[in-house]
């Protein structure tokens, strides 16, 4: 892999915005061209987790709701956000549980993923939760959550068909996907 130094120069920056889950700044910049630009850095204030929770029939649960800056209803695995100086298993034990209810006996991480590089440095993490059992929600005041149990092969023709456009959830399904050998 190519790894080489960094093509863009800072001149100064600006705070632009600021509420409690992003801030963003302007920066205007030298181009890797060599030519002013400008530049605009969202920075979340959590990082994204993602679950992907398994029993042991390879079901799993999606959660869905209406996402207002998209204008559409989406299906999604169960995340949220945990603090940037948390205990990444924390946060997902607890997003788990808010929005599902279930609770996991073993986790293993996934993957790491950057969700939308050229805008935000919001890093992500999805994990696989396994040895599942039931309890009840614990919704946040901002979330109306259908919440669905659904085979997993199903869920992977859903991102196949479009169904499912969230990109930590497609990305941690196709990977599951393929350590399946779907």
């Amino acid at each position: 892999m190519r790894h080489t130094k960094n093509p863009w120069k800072k001149i100064e920056e600006k705070f632009i915005y600021e509420n409690p889950w992003i801030r963003l700044v302007e920066h205007q910049v030298i181009n890797p061209r060599g030519n002013k630009g400008i530049y605009g850095k969202i920075s979340f204030k959590n990082k994204a987790i993602g679950i992907i929770p398994l029993d042991q029939d390879q079901n799993t649960w999606l959660v869905g709701q209406y996402r207002y800056t998209l204008d559409e209803y989406s299906w999604e695995i169960p995340m949220g956000g945990g603090p940037l100086d948390d205990n990444l298993l924390r946060s997902a034990k607890r997003e788990l549980k808010e929005e599902t209810g279930l609770i996991a006996e073993k986790w293993t991480r996934l993957m790491r993923i950057h969700t939308s590089n050229s805008v935000t440095d919001e890093e992500g993490f999805v994990f696989l939760a396994e040895d599942i059992r039931q309890g009840e929600p614990e919704f946040d005041d901002t979330e109306e959550l259908a919440i669905l149990k659904i085979p997993f092969k199903k869920v992977y023709e859903m991102v196949m068909k479009d169904e499912i456009t969230d990109s930590m959830s497609v990305a941690g399904i196709l990977k599951l996907a393929i350590i399946l050998k779907l």
